[in-house]
């Protein structure tokens, strides 16, 4: 038997399913997922919690988002490129992260790396979103989201070979979801016919 595509909340909106009832994730839903997000801290940001994301659920990420927010210097790139063992160690003893060195050594990683597509001239954000793929209409359901796009496997090498770590391409496109690149909102969900920010 299929899942639904689609949830009604005690607001009467229709949703996608996955924002179920908790407030936080419906909230979420409705201001976050699929508006364009640009500037390379909100992206670098976000690239390192769908970093974090994997193998996880994204409403785990979310509920935790300000104590990663605290621990991590509220993602200011070059704050985070400057951390040290000491700070690993630290990170490493925070419950209120995910504690993966693996994936706090990445994101420190990609800190640096962030850092060094700024001083060459080609920022975070327009690498990234210069791997925007063409609108499409919305899916009808959950079978039509794909888990990978061929410009978010493109994405995902220029990002290896720029010296980013954990940007597989299921990870990038989970980021081009969430930062407004592609708008995987389901036929029917009202996000599908809501006015969206400006984007420049």
């Amino acid at each position: 038997m299929s899942r639904p595509s689609l949830i009604v909340g005690d607001d009467g909106r229709a949703r996608c399913a996955w924002a179920g009832s908790d407030a936080e994730y419906q909230r979420y839903h409705d201001e976050e997922w699929g508006i364009p997000l640009h500037g390379d801290r909100p992206l670098f940001e976000k690239l390192s919690l769908e970093g974090f994301q994997a193998g996880l659920s994204w409403i785990t990420i979310l509920r935790r988002r300000p104590t990663f927010r605290a621990a991590f210097a509220d993602f200011e790139i070059d704050r985070v490129a400057a951390f040290d063992d000491d700070d690993v160690e630290r990170l490493m003893n925070d419950p209120g992260i995910i504690r993966n060195r693996a994936k706090v050594d990445a994101t420190i990683s990609n800190a640096r790396a962030t850092v060094d597509l700024r001083d060459a001239g080609t920022p975070l954000h327009t690498v990234v979103w210069s791997h925007r793929p063409a609108a499409r209409t919305a899916p009808a359901s959950f079978a039509d989201v794909p888990a990978q796009i061929p410009e978010a496997v493109a994405l995902a090498k220029a990002l290896r070979k720029a010296g980013f770590r954990f940007v597989g391409p299921t990870t990038i496109y989970a980021l081009m979801q969430s930062a407004g690149m592609v708008d995987d909102h389901v036929a029917g969900c009202w996000r599908t016919t809501a006015p969206s920010p400006a984007d420049p």
